[in-house]
């Protein structure tokens, strides 16, 4: 006789098998974390938090499209954590490890509400586990020094509270009080976290709606909502009224264009995987997810909310590329991920018999993808090769010797490679260092940030002509042909000095011009 076994035993394997996930997991998002620099966006991450708290409220929303939450939450926690290149990327590293044990929750709140279709939930909880931990986008995003991490977390926790809500609505006709106040909690912060957060504000309220809204909800309960939402719309009004000043800029000059090529795989990047055999995998657990859903009792609420959630702020910022200016970015849309991946899960243990192994195998091959897709990002290059560029002037560079970063916000995550490695070095940003928010007569912003400035040829001459007694100037250039069209600075240097150098990164690039007979 063969015997089953044991609640407990069960529950021993399935804790085990969640260790070994979340040290894969963990181990994505940490390996070679501290070899990659500070790039350009994480730089002025840390550069603004550096500043304090009065230049993140008064000087931040001056120049930045973004509200200063996340500044001032990178600036609290580098205060407690230090500064250095730990201290910054361990915010994103315990985000993204939080996110994990949601994804748990999560599992176990669907199963509360339908224990018929996912019995106890730890088979739907190491699925969801298993996705989470593997998500590309999800692993990515943790290494962070931006806001996403902690969107994704707060994301997952509103997605936790969205399932409680129906639960308990549907069991006893009300709003459940504590569930609530998270749910209006993290509603607040998707909105300050990022200037995209009413996308998710909007799909998170829709959600909440299809989730909650029923017949026979007592009135005093649809105050409470009413109330609930215009509290948070209250706290919101400064961010707003920050992405009201900003974005005319950034609607004239964004150095976004968008595109609809590869569209689908960016798509699977968020949702799932990408490439045809990962993309294969999802489409099976996609297509088995509508049968599970179908069956559950008021499974259309569940497939409305997480359709909402999941798909609701891509589609908005495809639109808003479309019609108004470019905004769509795989990397802030990245909070969509934990929605999709809970009902890949679902598919994957919802089904019976024969069905159930087909799910199962997807599920295998699916994550069998991310972890392979995982590998290869951790076996490439940094974003931006900060730490090859020092290396490469600390062998040139003389005492004397100043590096010219044209435009200013070039000298950020220069600054930090230079500070991580030690280098003694003289950074001249032009105009000014970051934010120049007068540029002077004739100058103008490119990208749509008004800290950041092209000059006129004339001004850039003169700007030439007071660097006459520096043995060697490095030009720094980050993206020149937005910022110095025809290499205005750079021939105006050449008229009193030679090239000495050149090293060339991606968009970074940086040549040596030495004085005429030095």
């Amino acid at each position: 006789m063969i015997r089953s076994p044991s609640p407990r035993l069960t529950l021993a394997a399935a804790g085990l098998a969640a260790l070994a996930i979340v040290l894969v997991g963990l181990w994505f998002r940490t390996v070679h974390l501290l070899a990659e620099p500070l790039w350009l966006d994480e730089a002025y991450s840390a550069y603004a938090a550096a500043k304090g708290f009065d230049f993140l409220w008064h000087v931040v929303p001056r120049y930045e499209t973004h509200p200063p939450f996340y500044y001032s939450l990178v600036r609290l926690w580098t205060l407690l954590f230090g500064d250095s290149l730990a201290g910054h990327r361990s915010l994103g590293i315990v985000c993204g490890a939080a996110t994990l044990a949601v994804s748990v929750a999560i599992a176990r709140e669907a199963a509360r509400r339908w224990p018929a279709a996912f019995g106890s939930g730890l088979a739907l909880a190491l699925a969801l586990l298993l996705l989470a931990a593997l998500s590309p986008s999800l692993v990515e995003m943790t290494r962070e020094v931006r806001p996403y991490p902690v969107m994704i977390l707060v994301y997952s926790g509103i997605l936790w509270a969205l399932l409680r809500l129906g639960r308990v609505a549907e069991a006893d006709g009300r709003i459940a009080r504590g569930a609530f106040a998270l749910y209006l909690a993290g509603l607040a912060l998707m909105l300050w976290l990022h200037n995209l957060g009413p996308l998710y504000g909007a799909a998170i309220g829709l959600a909440f709606l299809a989730m909650v809204a029923r017949r026979g909800l007592p009135p005093r309960d649809w105050m409470l909502f009413v109330a609930g939402h215009l509290l948070v719309a209250l706290v919101w009004l400064p961010a707003l009224l920050i992405l009201a000043d900003q974005a005319p800029m950034w609607v004239k000059s964004t150095w976004l264009k968008f595109s609809f090529d590869a569209m689908l795989w960016r798509l699977a990047l968020l949702w799932a995987a990408p490439g045809t055999i990962a993309m294969a995998a999802a489409a099976v657990l996609g297509l088995g997810a509508l049968f599970v859903v179908a069956r559950l009792r008021e499974g259309w609420r569940l497939a409305l909310a997480l359709a909402l959630l999941a798909g609701l702020p891509v589609a908005l910022s495809i639109l808003l590329s479309v019609l108004v200016t470019p905004v769509f970015i795989v990397r802030t849309m990245t909070p969509v991920a934990m929605p999709a991946l809970l009902l890949l899960a679902m598919a994957a243990v919802g089904l019976k018999g024969l069905w159930r192994w087909a799910m199962l195998a997807a599920l295998a091959v699916l994550a069998v993808q991310m972890a392979v897709l995982d590998r290869n990002e951790r076996a490439g290059g940094p974003m931006q090769n900060w730490y090859g560029t020092v290396d490469w002037l600390a062998a040139r560079y003389r005492p004397g010797d100043q590096v010219w970063a044209y435009p200013n916000e070039g000298a950020l995550p220069f600054d930090y490679a230079v500070r991580d490695r030690r280098v003694a070095v003289t950074t001249r940003p032009i105009p000014t260092p970051i934010p120049t928010l007068d540029g002077g007569p004739g100058a103008w912003n490119p990208t749509g940030s008004r800290g950041v400035f092209s000059l006129p040829p004339a001004r850039l001459a003169a700007i030439a002509r007071s660097g006459g007694a520096v043995p060697t100037i490095w030009l720094l250039r980050l993206g020149a042909n937005a910022y110095d069209k025809g290499d205005v600075l750079l021939h105006a240097l050449e008229r009193d000095r030679v090239r000495v150098g050149r090293w060339k990164s991606g968009p970074i690039e940086i040549i040596g011009l030495r004085r005429r007979g030095g």
